[in-house]
């Protein structure tokens, strides 16, 4: 498989899982939590819960006017969203790992502008409280693929960039040349 196919196959697998189980949370969120009590799970440390996100992470911006909003919420995703396809496509030198990363933050991103197209708002419904003062904003899997990908990535942004490796000489025997057509590589040897 070729590399860009790779890519390919890494991206589209990425969108179709994290927006289709995304989607589908949601519906079920629509259908069974609107209206109704939080359910809590482990002690409290876990419930679902129906919220309305009008806004975009932790409810930023949801008091914007009619013009902006959809330009900030959905206009200017989408064209970032874009721009991060055109980057994983176009850029040689990212790993698996780092398009996985990547495309994982695009698939998130994607299925909130959906939200904001079908509903006007993002569906959320998870929420996580370890104790009172230690606990997530409402949540849905969208967000999860978003942080998902940022923690992936982390590693690589971290990372110092390695300088070129100098050919090395075992017992004072020149390595083989790796660069040159093969009418140089023969005319070094007959040197």
């Amino acid at each position: 498989m070729t590399k860009t196919n790779n890519r390919i196959a890494i991206v589209a697998g990425a969108i179709l899982v994290t927006v289709s189980l995304d989607q589908w949370t949601k519906a079920l969120a629509i259908e069974h939590l609107q209206g109704q009590q939080p359910t809590y799970y482990l002690d409290k440390m876990f419930s679902l819960t129906f919220a309305k996100n009008t806004g975009a992470f932790l409810s930023l911006g949801e008091n914007l006017g009619p013009v902006m909003k959809p330009i900030l919420l959905n206009a200017l995703p989408a064209l970032l969203l874009v721009g991060l396809l055109y980057f994983i496509f176009k850029e040689k030198n990212l790993n698996r790992w780092q398009t996985m990363a990547l495309a994982l933050i695009v698939a998130g991103g994607l299925s909130n502008i959906i939200d904001r197209l079908l509903y006007g708002h993002v569906v959320d419904m998870l929420h996580i409280q370890l104790t009172d003062s230690l606990q997530t904003g409402i949540f849905n899997i969208a967000d999860m693929a978003i942080m998902a990908g940022m923690f992936i990535m982390l590693p690589f942004v971290f990372q110092k960039e390695k300088p070129p490796t100098e050919a090395k000489e075992e017992n004072n025997v020149p390595l083989a040349p790796t660069e040159g057509t093969v009418a140089e590589l023969k005319e070094r040897e007959r040197e």
